[in-house]
């Protein structure tokens, strides 16, 4: 077994693996092998301990490395319902954007299948009470115009007392405890304006009302910098990450000229004061093909792209051949090859990781998170794989 490897990660081994200084090494992080709530549910009924849904009991039992995402604070849209300092738990109740106050949510219709309401993001949405945990059919956008936007960019000030956790230096003496790397939550400049609008209303508004667009770019980099600074005054910080999920299957939903027209000022703006205070890896998740954006967000310094979804044509080995360890790769391994039995999954598992590993700057997992079609026996199966290549010990029988 290699010693190294099975020591809990901290800070200095996460980075050095970033940072391409130890090729070879496996670690699993937990944040990039998050199940779908129904995905944990079926699990357990498959033989899982039901306290996995527990951060802490789900990081035990599959063996993953912890990095802490600084959910409490309320700096992007990926933080999840939870009232304590440092929760570990899995579970949210919903997912809620940058805002504060957060919109009440209001039930607007009912029936047996479906329920139409009102986000804490101010979106109506209708959702499958079967399925609550999947994507949601979105009904109408709080931000529709210049008067719209007007009044919720009053709710994305960065200086809102209910943004922080309450007692702040109690909070930061803990999280500096910790030797967990820990990462801080920032928006993007497509992904939220799209939640605020809608897609197709926000296409149409760069072309019709390209000021509008600008003056929330403008926003969320007040939101981010400013955050940014007082995040970083007082705690110790190893990466950052930024939500986009700007493209789709066959590309970016807008073209390179227009992100490096509207967005690549913003994100220079913001990772040049990262990158002054000594942060250098910066995560940038967006689903979809995003190959045509790397080489623009590299530019600006955001050298770490997840999931490099296979089903849109992303190629880690192929990307890792052009850029080298300028970027750090996670994911990639297709999710789909779980339909298809062990077999598949070897298959898929060693055609890309061994040489990724070799290649550094590596963290291996799925291309998106854990669907709920993905058997337990089988991600099981397929973390032991990942920890023979790595010289780990088994999971525990």
């Amino acid at each position: 077994m290699n010693e190294v490897n099975a020591v809990m990660p901290n800070r200095a081994r996460f980075k050095e693996i970033c940072l391409g200084e130890r090729s070879g090494e496996v670690s699993l992080i937990d944040w990039f092998h998050r199940g779908w709530l129904e995905t944990i549910d079926n699990w357990i009924v498959e033989g899982a301990p039901a306290e996995i849904t527990n951060q802490d009991t789900y990081n035990d039992y599959f063996q993953l490395d912890h990095l802490h995402a600084l959910q409490e604070i309320i700096s992007e849209h990926n933080r999840a319902d939870l009232k304590e300092l440092d929760t570990q738990s899995l579970v949210s109740v919903h997912v809620t954007p940058p805002v504060m106050p957060v919109f009440d949510i209001e039930i607007i219709s009912e029936d047996e299948r479906h329920r139409v309401e009102t986000t804490y993001g101010g979106v109506t949405v209708e959702v499958n009470k079967e399925h609550p945990w999947r994507m949601p059919k979105y009904l109408d956008r709080p931000v529709k115009d210049w008067a719209t936007w007007k009044e919720y960019k009053k709710r994305l000030d960065p200086d809102t007392p209910e943004r922080w956790p309450a007692d702040w230096p109690t909070y930061v003496e803990s999280m500096n405890a910790k030797d967990a790397p820990t990462m801080l939550l920032l928006e993007g400049y497509f992904g939220p304006l799209r939640e605020w609008t809608g897609l197709e209303e926000l296409i149409y508004l760069f072309h019709d009302e390209p000021d509008l667009v600008e003056d929330m770019m403008d926003q969320v980099l007040h939101l981010s910098l400013t955050m940014a600074k007082r995040v970083l005054k007082d705690l110790r910080i190893d990466c950052v990450r930024f939500w986009e999920d700007m493209a789709y299957r066959s590309g970016p939903l807008i073209s390179p000229d227009m992100f490096r027209k509207f967005m690549l000022p913003r994100y220079r703006v913001i990772t040049d004061y990262l990158r002054s205070e000594g942060i250098e890896i910066l995560h940038v998740d967006s689903d979809g093909d995003a190959t045509e954006l790397i080489p623009l967000w590299l530019e600006v310094g955001v050298n770490f792209p997840w999931p490099l979804e296979v089903a849109a044509g992303m190629d880690a080995i192929a990307l890792r051949k052009k850029y080298g360890r300028d970027l750090i790769l996670s994911g990639n391994i297709d999710k789909r090859a779980f339909l298809e039995g062990k077999d598949s999954i070897r298959n898929e598992v060693m055609s890309k990781v061994p040489y990724l590993l070799e290649t550094g700057s590596y963290f291996p997992c799925l291309d998106h998170a854990v669907p709920p079609d993905v058997k337990l026996d089988d991600f099981r199966y397929y973390v032991n794989l990942l920890r023979d290549i790595g010289g780990l010990d088994r999971l525990p029988e």
